[in-house]
């Protein structure tokens, strides 16, 4: 009897050990070693609109522990508008989750600074590509693959990348320490920079950032820190499992 009680003890701490984790909850090791949530879920804490004080009325739901934006024509932050942190970052290690609906195009942008005036269009930042390549021109547009899922948006395609079918689950990562930039897509490195370097300053001047609007208060890309922007681009796209580590 005594044997079998262990046994039943050891099979229930077996299963409590393979559940799965909640969306949008933090573990104890991820709190201790300093993650912090960017979504909780529920509400929209920790966001506003890009250039405002408050976060969008409409467009923006918060439903079932997603952050989606809705669809309107695909035009860029032109409808519902961009929301960007409030907190800004310079070396972080940033993870999060996205699913497409066919055709969609989003983005998620770092080091985002918002100018005045402001631009036309979304704040200026640099940009983990989220995109249905398949389906959306963009895929085919810029150089080299450079503006498909993973890339960093119009100056690196991403390489070797393995994206999940549409309607599902897709896991990015954005890493910068110093000047080293990674991007991560579903676990595997994709691109990998140093930004503010030679290399990086000639894909910029080959690049839709050689515009002097985009330069005009400092080299596109290289402020010390910045807001995380997610992006309405007219297309229907939900995140969650938003998470970042100060570095």
């Amino acid at each position: 009897m005594k044997a079998l009680l262990i046994t039943a003890v050891l099979w229930v701490g077996l299963i409590a050990a393979e559940k799965p984790q909640a969306p949008n909850t933090l573990t104890a090791k991820e709190k201790k070693e300093g993650w912090q949530l960017l979504f909780d879920g529920k509400t929209t804490k920790g966001w506003r609109g890009a250039y405002k004080d408050k976060f969008p009325e409409k467009g923006w739901l918060v439903q079932d522990g997603l952050l989606t934006i809705s669809k309107t024509d695909g035009s860029e932050s032109t409808h519902y508008g961009d929301i960007v942190t409030e907190g800004e970052y310079g070396d972080f290690d940033l993870m999060f989750e996205f699913k497409l609906t066919e055709g969609a195009n989003s983005g998620l942008k770092y080091f985002v600074v918002e100018e005045n005036p402001k631009p036309k269009g979304s704040a200026y930042g640099l940009e983990f590509q989220v995109l249905d390549d398949d389906k959306h021109p963009d895929a085919k547009m810029g150089r080299d693959g450079n503006r498909t899922v993973g890339s960093l948006y119009d100056l690196i395609p991403a390489k070797d990348k393995k994206a999940n079918p549409i309607g599902e689950w897709n896991q990015g990562r954005v890493v910068s320490k110093g000047s080293h930039v990674e991007h991560w897509l579903n676990g595997k490195k994709v691109v990998e920079y140093e930004r503010g370097g030679e290399e990086f300053r000639k894909l910029v001047a080959q690049s839709k950032y050689k515009a002097p609007s985009y330069n005009a208060h400092g080299r596109f890309g290289e402020a010390p820190k910045g807001h995380i922007l997610l992006q309405d681009h007219g297309d229907r796209v939900s995140f969650r499992n938003m998470k970042i580590k100060p570095l």
